[in-house]
């Protein structure tokens, strides 16, 4: 029973859906993960195949399998910790009135 807080649960294979754009509009890349839960914090997912190049100008959606490993709970915890002290490295706080003296 212990062991479950380090071990998450068995991987799973699902099949997914790939969606690719590569235009002036958009450059964006989703994976649909179909009858499986969503993706938590400290998840993995590894789609299987070759890698997909789209030419510019152009959308390409795809069918394929993914292997989803989920995060034991100690896992998930220490990548919402580290999350979090990551974003606030993003932005600067400064105590200065901004006047010039």
């Amino acid at each position: 029973m212990m062991l479950s807080v380090f071990r998450g649960p068995p991987p799973e294979v699902v099949n997914c859906t790939i969606e690719i754009e590569n235009t002036f509009e958009s450059l964006h890349a989703h994976v649909d993960l179909h009858g499986t839960k969503p993706v938590e914090a400290g998840d993995e997912v590894l789609v299987h195949g070759d890698p997909i190049r789209v030419p510019y100008g152009e959308k390409v959606v795809l069918q394929r399998q993914a292997t989803v490993t989920r995060a034991s709970p100690i896992e998930r915890l220490m990548t919402k910790i580290s999350a979090r002290l990551e974003f606030t490295e993003l932005y600067e706080v400064s105590f200065s009135s901004g006047r010039k003296l």
